[in-house]
């Protein structure tokens, strides 16, 4: 897929998620609808048009950027082991880049994780120093990172917080609002299960770019959400217990 096309992919599903029409679009940059779908089945964009189309979506053109550039990386950008080792090594400097990623601004980071102005500008240097971030003048941030990471499997921050994290994520009856919870077993060929496979990263890549799509969105408008997936070769205990009984 050509850069062009990547960032018009972009756009689409910017469109979508925001239940915004190119209707709607057409009346925010005072054009016709028909005048709209032929820009973007021509994927011909000045940067004039480009950054009206950003600005009726409330994205940035390099928010529109990183995420075409993100598609290439499925599941989300891997920071360096040493990035993830500093991560690992603070809970807080952890939990303030985490909001970063979510798009909060330093001043509701500092009401969410109860800072003074003073600890916050620590975690933040420190961020920049490790260049996760860019911290510009008046406690400002910008993200030298994808919306989304990649955890290195047996990575310095999965192995601190995995298990915490499976066990907590369990602890509910999934049948609230916005709550799912569906297990299945079969058996399956290597055919199938490779399928499966396949489904399961497209998934978790539609999750990823909607958080990035949503990092721009007002506080209020948006929740923080888990997503669990897992697949393996796998044999009710049960089962065993069965066997052996006879």
């Amino acid at each position: 897929m050509s850069e062009c096309a990547q960032i018009v992919s972009v756009l689409k599903r910017s469109l979508k998620a925001r239940g915004t029409t190119y209707r709607d679009l057409a009346v925010a940059l005072k054009l016709s609808e028909a005048s709209v779908k032929r820009i973007f089945a021509a994927e011909t964009f000045s940067l004039a048009r480009l950054e009206q189309i950003c600005a009726a979506l409330g994205l940035s053109i390099v928010e529109v950027a990183r995420m075409a550039a993100q598609q290439t990386t499925p599941g989300g950008q891997q920071l360096s082991i040493e990035q993830e080792e500093l991560l690992a090594s603070d809970s807080r400097l952890l939990a303030c880049f985490h909001l970063l990623l979510n798009g909060r601004q330093s001043k509701a980071i500092a009401s969410e994780l109860d800072l003074v102005e003073r600890d916050l500008r620590r975690l933040l240097v420190k961020l920049d120093a490790a260049k996760l971030i860019e911290l510009q003048p008046k406690l400002k941030v910008r993200l030298r990172t994808s919306n989304v990471i990649s955890w290195r499997n047996n990575g310095p921050v999965r192995r601190l917080y995995e298990q915490q994290v499976k066990s907590e994520f369990l602890q509910a009856e999934f049948t609230g609002r916005n709550e799912l919870l569906s297990f299945a077993s079969a058996e399956l060929s290597d055919a199938s299960a490779k399928i499966m496979a396949r489904k399961a990263e497209l998934l978790a890549r539609d999750f990823a770019e909607l958080a990035a799509l949503d990092a721009g969105l007002p506080d209020p408008d948006k929740r923080s959400m888990g997503l669990l997936l897992a697949l393996r070769p796998w044999v009710f205990s049960m089962y065993d217990g069965l066997r052996k009984k006879g």
